[in-house]
């Protein structure tokens, strides 16, 4: 799990808007911080998949701010992004203001996967802010048990 910037000022007040407040332009100006910052890792990832919202927070969203980040960063890397294989199942109360522990229960099992999608993959999953790991941990979870080959993942900013 890696992250090219910190969750601090300004850049928390850049994620909280992009996420809270409806500013979807910053998107693109965001995802240029994953896309520079991209490490060199031993294995490339063959398919970038973001973390998926359920459908009722993305229609109250109106989007979803994990595909917006990823979308560039496919594009720069050439490699394919998928948006539909991997799905959130339960609506799951936000992660913030939950302790490590809460954030684990309240992510696991909440993730399905369409096998097929994924079976001997290299996955990259994208997100917007890493705190405990617990989101990425319980995706990736899903997605190694439906056959991935492997998952990294990669935030664009990291809580210290």
């Amino acid at each position: 799990m890696r992250a090219p910037l910190r969750y601090e000022e300004p850049t928390s007040t850049l994620i909280h808007q992009f996420k809270y407040e409806g500013y979807s332009a910053l998107g693109r100006p965001l995802a240029r911080f994953l896309i520079d910052g991209w490490p060199a890792w031993d294995n490339s990832p063959d398919l970038i998949m973001p973390i998926p919202l359920h459908p009722q927070r993305r229609r109250q969203r109106g989007y979803n701010q994990a595909e917006l980040l990823a979308r560039p960063l496919a594009e720069a890397m050439n490699v394919p992004m998928n948006t539909s294989a991997l799905r959130r199942t339960r609506h799951t109360v936000p992660q913030v203001g939950l302790g490590p522990e809460e954030r684990r229960h309240n992510v696991h099992g909440a993730f399905a996967v369409e096998p097929n999608a994924v079976r001997e993959h290299h996955i990259l999953l994208i997100d917007d802010v890493l705190t405990t790991g617990a989101t990425m941990s319980a995706a990736a979870e899903t997605l190694m048990a439906a056959g991935a080959a492997s998952v990294a993942a990669y935030c664009l900013a990291r809580v210290s």
